[in-house]
């Protein structure tokens, strides 16, 4: 059976360095690349297509939650969290870690979902807060879009607004646009409703480049932006837009 493939991403050398130390005498394992910060995972996911990775959270300019968002879940099997996994081989030394790496392989290799433990471990691991403790993660101040291996960083004070194009959603800043795919639901869901308002099945609106509304037929508004751009806007959206503006 070929090594189950790799990937380590941890910001501190001494950990990537300790999980190596701790995997040089396993056959069945191969590392294939270390990450020192979420954007070289994310290439290195991308890229390697790794059937495991070992991802702490708390990393400089992406976290792993964001990693795990950019990259899908299905894409590889992961375990968060590199102290935990180094507790486990300190306390069962190469074996302990290379028992669990079997575990995903079978699950991974035999296409089958992993056992309803473990799922249950990685839904409630990645319900948690990154350094909080109320049980669902802060809203975002910034939107990562994946381009292939590459990265965009998008601060919410730069969207204009957000259009629905199939499966996708479009952001729209700084006259570029960034398709990901994902669903208007979940676009509205994250954002700052304090900021952002959906306001036609198709588009949410940053209500800070609203410039005007205008009736240009009966029951029938469109948002004209700073810019110029004209967005549709629903009878529901123009009662919540008109909430929000008084």
């Amino acid at each position: 059976m070929t090594p189950l493939r790799i990937v380590v991403a941890d910001d501190e050398d001494l950990a990537r360095s300790l999980v190596r130390e701790y995997l040089k005498d396993s056959l069945d394992v191969q590392i294939v690349a270390e990450c020192k910060n979420g954007f070289e995972a994310v290439k290195a996911v991308t890229e390697l297509k790794p059937d495991l990775l070992l991802l702490d959270i708390q990393m400089p300019r992406l976290d792993g939650f964001e990693v795990l968002d950019l990259v899908g879940r299905n894409e590889c099997h992961f375990h968060h969290g590199l102290r935990s996994v180094r507790d486990s081989c300190i306390r069962r030394p190469c074996g302990g870690l290379s028992a669990q790496a079997l575990q995903y392989r079978t699950a991974s290799r035999s296409n089958r979902p992993c056992d309803e433990e473990d799922r249950a471990g990685r839904i409630h691991r990645s319900s948690n807060v990154v350094g909080g403790g109320s049980g669902s993660r802060r809203k975002p101040d910034r939107i990562l879009i994946r381009d292939g291996g590459d990265v965009h960083v998008i601060p919410l004070v730069k969207i204009d607004y957000v259009e629905a194009q199939d499966d996708y959603v479009c952001y729209r800043a700084e006259g570029k646009r960034y398709l990901k795919q994902q669903t208007l639901a979940d676009v509205e869901t994250a954002l700052d409703p304090s900021r952002f308002v959906r306001i036609h099945r198709s588009y949410i609106l940053n209500v800070d480049r609203l410039a005007k509304l205008e009736l240009y037929a009966k029951d029938s508004h469109a948002a004209i932006l700073r810019d110029g751009t004209r967005l549709p806007v629903s009878r529901s959206g123009y009662a919540r837009l008109n909430a929000m503006i008084g």
